[in-house]
């Protein structure tokens, strides 16, 4: 098996880490940043950017940009609440009930998922480009208390982007392993996992490298940027009743109104006061109209009194499932730029009588706990075992709607749990088994994840026939549901992957379609990179120029500089007709005129060092100058007589001399 990268796939930031010489590392990308912004955007000549090129034109092309995505991930539209609505760019619902993201520039409806694998195509390729290997596998990270549609749809997503899913890894679970890889003593572990739209909560036993989960929950709707709302609306609010405008209601205003809140909330985490200045957010009848404000970390705690009380609840519920005390616990982490804020902190340190360990990088914590389960997986790894649990109750529904639990939640896993069920009427030739998962009684307040029939039954009372149904869930927490009619033997199975935002029809047509434009979408890349590094080469050579001519005049190396100046002027003219054939031999002539250019400037600067040398360089000058052809012809006397001033019947006589006394 070939190496294995691990991926956090984070609602605001995504890393990559990779395992090298049994060590796990984060890997930088292209731009040079460890953290890579989880934001898609098009151009106005419908380019695709990803990163910290798309997060860039956030305020300026709101509708085309598209951040916070995770939260639509594998969820249908009557899912979402509100909160998770309230983004610049159009979210809407298709035929299906399910979520898509509407793009004007390149006039096309994309799934979350489509997005999304655009960011991990872009981790894949700077990992790709760092290790100089080609990288087709990957241990993705998800909240722990993603549901089984949730984690399909982010396997789907991963597939999109030309990547094999090795395993689906809890995200406080891969923190463990990051925080536990090196200890060899044995100790109880609560991690604290608030990123930047989720919220889990995990508690492991780790000992002489096993991993024990014993108990987990969360929110998949609350997060950082929960947080960065609430200042938006007091900042939104206080406007509107000053002005009269709701700024939430205008694109750019609302993504500059999150933009100064995410940079508030950051900088109230080691001061008590920030101000935020924000001009010209909106025009008024007497012209245009600012916020200047403060913001006092005291206030900011008061708006985030429900979300504070909304973080401890699963904490109580982890506590509970696992059976143990608080004061049990031996170790605190915590993960996610979000638990940096001082009022989540005091909350932990509430909860659990033990200082948070500052030991890991809660930003890059969990890719690093990713890249260690690709070692396991690998077997560069052989001393650690990891054992997960299944976030949520599996079950199916019976009569009167009520949801029997066939797998409780926090098993550990991989589990197969069957039980047998009949017939609710007489001479039932048929049975429908409909698949739940949560933790409601009633089967319609939880998750429907799919449903499918067993028929053939033979006639029979009521009550009489036996139909075995089994869950089977795999390491990666995915679900594979089967039902057996034990008189005939007759069986039926089924993935369940319906919970998807993409139908299986929908991955296999963007996955073909990827495939057969994937020359013509590499041709026009590379002649995009052709085009952007010609641009950064004549920038280059300018500039060059222009320091050169600075320090040494115009006329100090005036052959050379007349070289970088053709060669110049050759790449504008081919990059204006978009010549890309010629370009390159254009791009090539201007790298050696350039090269020429500064080994002349070096050898004047070392000229000009060292004094003795210069005189001897005078003197070469001198002696090439005189037996140059501009000087001399056929015949050495036939001088140039205006290049020395002499007189040419001198000249005549003192050859004539020169004939007579040599020849003679």
């Amino acid at each position: 098996m070939g190496r294995i990268v691990g991926i956090d796939l984070g609602t605001t930031n995504s890393v990559i880490g990779v395992l090298e010489a049994g060590r796990p590392f984060v890997i930088a990308n292209a731009e040079g940043s460890r953290t890579t912004p989880s934001v898609i955007g098009y151009t106005k000549g419908s380019e695709l950017v990803v990163g910290q090129q798309a997060r860039r034109q956030l305020v300026l092309n709101p509708r085309n940009t598209f951040s916070n995505l995770k939260r639509f991930v594998g969820r249908f539209w009557d899912e979402l609440d509100e909160s998770s609505l309230n983004v610049p760019y159009t979210v809407r619902a298709n035929d299906q009930g399910c979520v898509r993201v509407t793009c004007p520039i390149t006039e096309r409806e994309y799934a979350p998922e489509e997005l999304i694998g655009s960011v991990i195509r872009k981790l894949i390729d700077d990992a790709e480009k760092h290790l100089d290997e080609n990288i087709d596998s990957a241990v993705i990270t998800v909240p722990a208390y993603f549901n089984d549609s949730q984690r399909q749809a982010t396997k789907d997503a991963a597939l999109l982007a030309g990547i094999k899913v090795q395993r689906i890894l809890n995200e406080p679970t891969a923190a463990a392993l990051a925080y536990g890889f090196d200890k060899s003593s044995s100790s109880r572990v609560l991690v604290f996992d608030l990123g930047g739209g989720t919220f889990d909560i995990s508690l492991l036993r780790i000992s002489n490298g096993v991993f024990d989960v014993k108990a987990t929950s969360g929110d998949t709707q609350l997060g950082g940027n929960d947080f960065d709302q609430k200042i938006v609306d007091w900042l939104a609010d206080n406007f509107e009743k000053e002005h009269d405008i709701d700024l939430r209601r205008d694109r750019q205003s609302l993504q500059r109104l999150s933009e100064a809140a995410e940079k508030a909330k950051q900088e109230l985490s080691g001061i008590n006061s920030t101000p935020i200045s924000l001009p010209f957010i909106a025009t008024g009848p007497n012209g245009p109209l600012h916020i200047e404000t403060t913001l006092e970390r005291k206030h900011f705690e008061s708006l985030c009194k429900d979300l504070i009380d909304r973080l401890l609840k699963p904490v109580e519920i982890a506590l509970g499932d696992s059976g143990w005390t608080a004061d049990e616990i031996n170790d605190v982490v915590l993960v996610g730029g979000s638990t940096r804020m001082p009022m989540v902190q005091q909350l932990v340190k509430t909860i659990v009588p033990v200082p948070p360990s500052q030991s890991v990088n809660p930003d890059e914590v969990v890719a690093i706990g990713a890249a260690v389960q690709g070692g396991i997986l690998t077997g560069e790894l052989r001393d650690l075992l990891l054992n997960d649990v299944t976030p949520l109750s599996l079950g199916l529904e019976t009569v009167g709607g009520l949801m029997k639990v066939l797998i409780p939640r926090n098993t550990p896993i991989p589990v197969r749990q069957a039980d047998v069920f009949s017939t609710s009427q007489a001479n039932q030739s048929s049975v429908e088994i409909n698949v739940w998962q949560g933790e409601r009684q009633l089967a319609s307040d939880n998750k429907s994840l799919g449903r499918f029939r067993l028929s053939g039954i033979p006639p029979a009372p009521r009550g009489v026939p036996q139909v075995q149904v089994a869950f089977d869930i795999d390491a990666n927490g995915l679900l594979q549901v089967s039902a057996t009619d034990r008189t005939t033997g007759r069986k039926q199975s089924v993935s369940i992957n319906g919970g998807s935002n993409m139908n299986e029809d929908e991955v296999n047509k963007l996955i073909n379609e990827a495939k057969e434009k994937a020359d013509s979408d590499r041709r026009k890349r590379a002649s995009i990179d052709q085009k952007n590094n010609a641009l950064t080469l004549v920038a280059q050579a300018e500039r060059r120029l222009r320091d050169v001519s600075l320090e040494f005049g115009p006329y100090g190396a005036e052959r050379q500089q007349r070289a970088v100046e053709v060669s110049l002027r050759d790449v504008q003219d081919f990059l204006e007709n978009d010549d890309l054939a010629e370009l390159d031999i254009a791009v090539s002539a201007l790298q050696e005129a350039l090269f020429g250019l500064n080994r002349r400037v070096s050898a004047e600067k070392r000229i000009d060092n060292n004094p003795i040398q210069g005189i001897k360089n005078t003197f070469g000058s001198l002696k090439d100058e005189l037996f140059s052809d501009d000087y001399w012809d056929d015949d050495p006397w036939d001088y140039q007589p205006n290049s020395r001033g002499a007189n040419s019947d001198y000249i005549d006589r003192e050859k004539d001399r020169w004939d007579n006394d040599f020849y003679n």
